[in-house]
């Protein structure tokens, strides 16, 4: 039996001119592109959560009334899943290999 031998030596690791300089960046077109979807969801979730508070009427607070449009769908349901949704955008376009 003989013994496996390896195609390549010690010198051949270390040797800083064997390295191109287009493949040192991790992130590539297609990561960037996912990186601003993500970010657009996350700003459109951020945007849908806004509104009037509580006591808000017309623009002027009044302690006397009650505002039921902070429990809407829109500011409890989908802005929220908007955002998670970017963020697990953003983490996929991170992970994701050129």
């Amino acid at each position: 039996m003989s013994k496996k031998t390896n195609k390549f030596s010690a010198s051949d690791f270390g040797d800083e001119t064997k390295v191109s300089e287009e493949n040192t960046f991790y992130f590539g077109k297609e990561n960037f592109k996912w990186m601003l979807i993500g970010l657009a969801c996350i700003v459109v979730g951020f945007l849908l959560m806004m509104g009037p508070d509580a006591n808000t009427v017309d623009g002027k607070f009044d302690p006397n009334v009650w505002n039921d449009d902070i429990f809407s769908i829109r500011r409890i349901r989908i802005a929220p899943l908007l955002v998670v949704t970017g963020f697990v955008i953003e983490v996929y376009a991170i992970l994701k290999r050129k």
